[in-house]
């Protein structure tokens, strides 16, 4: 799978980006043919205290699967987006199959 990650005006360390592409891996032991993958990570607003936003896409044969998360830090959502996704992809498999 290819998988890019983008952080929105600032720049993400390099632990982080690791964490992000172990967790999306995962996904693949749910569904093997996941073509494509796209993060975007960006901060809400700086007055809320769950202003980390983390915005997963999915691209898989015949669809994209999506999902958004906002927390306290950048693994919270990604680590709930991640299971949002294994969700859809779970049901997406179920249809097929």
């Amino acid at each position: 799978m290819d998988l890019q990650v983008h952080s929105v005006h600032f720049d993400a360390d390099r632990k982080l980006i690791d964490f992000i592409h172990k967790k999306i891996g995962k996904l693949e032991l749910y569904f093997d043919n996941i073509i494509a993958g796209e993060v975007f990570l960006r901060l809400g607003s700086p007055s809320e205290p769950a202003n980390k936003v983390a915005e997963i896409k999915l691209a898989i044969p015949g669809k994209e699967l999506f999902a958004k998360k906002e927390c306290k830090s950048f693994e919270e959502a990604t680590d709930l987006a991640c299971e949002a996704l294994r969700k859809q992809v779970t049901k997406h498999k179920e249809k097929r199959a």
